[in-house]
Order: C-alpha cells, then sequence, then structure tokens
C-alpha cells in the first residue's frame, strides 16, 4: 500500500489566501504613497535650504546686499537656464561659475513653465523666506533666516 505525500487543492489554495492577505496588510501598513510623498519633502526642505545658505552666500560676498531681484512680494524663483524669466525671481548670479550653487533647484514633482516651484521673498525685518508650496503633507514648506 502506497501513500501519496503531498498537498490537496484546498490546502493549497487556504494556505495562498493566508499569504494574500498578511501581504495586503503589508502593503496597506507600509503605504508606499506616502512614503514617496515624505521622501519628495524631504528633498523640498534641503532645496530650500540650499537656495537660502546660497542667497545669504551672495549676501555676505556684496556686503549684505542680496540679489536685486528678491523683492518683499513673494515670487516664483526662475529655473536654470529658462528662456525667459519675466514674471519671475532671477536668482541666476547664484549660479554664475558654480560659485554659490550649481543650479537652482527645482520641486521633485517637477514645476510647470520656467518656474522651479519655489518662492522667495525679503521680509520687513530683513530675513528670508523661503516656500515650497507644492509640499504634499503640509500645507507648504517654509524657512526663513
Amino acid at each position: 500500500m502506497s501513500k501519496q505525500k503531498g498537498f490537496t487543492l484546498i490546502e493549497l489554495l487556504v494556505v495562498l489566501g493566508i499569504i494574500a492577505i498578511l501581504a495586503a496588510i503589508v502593503i496597506i501598513a507600509v503605504n508606499p504613497a506616502r512614503q514617496f510623498a515624505i521622501s519628495r519633502n524631504t528633498v523640498r526642505e534641503a532645496n530650500v535650504n540650499t537656495i537660502l545658505s546660497a542667497s545669504w552666500q551672495y549676501a555676505i560676498a556684496n556686503q549684505g546686499n542680496l540679489p536685486a531681484s528678491i523683492t518683499e512680494t513673494a515670487g516664483e524663483i526662475c529655473k536654470t537656464g529658462a528662456t525667459s524669466c519675466a514674471g519671475l525671481v532671477d536668482l541666476s548670479v547664484l549660479t554664475e561659475n558654480g560659485k554659490y550653487i550649481v543650479k537652482i533647484p527645482e520641486d521633485p514633482k517637477g514645476s510647470t513653465g520656467e518656474g522651479a516651484g519655489y518662492f522667495i521673498q525679503k521680509m520687513a525685518n530683513g530675513r528670508l523666506k523661503v516656500t515650497a508650496p507644492n509640499a504634499e503633507l503640509e500645507t507648504t514648506i517654509e524657512v526663513q533666516n
């Protein structure tokens, strides 16, 4: 008398069902969309700090004068290599010869037109405010210095 060894079809289906349920729970718990959003926001924070630091480095090298295009009205920063910066804040002085930064950072999800997706403004108290309005998990990312 020989016994057949193996699993029945029902046993295999039950195990596959349990694995599918566990996989769904793990995917929901990890939430990749949220993880990607957190990652992009981290890049935005770094970009905002890069723009802010480069602007202050420029001011230090130029007797405290910020780039002339930064005004008390918030304006979107022009991309590096844009064909026209009309209506945008032109910070190309920061990228000349890579002295302060190599290029103006752009929003990780991209931007429309010639803008980089970041806004800069000179505050009344002499500080600079750089914002990333496309932040995904918060309303905006904003740094003042």
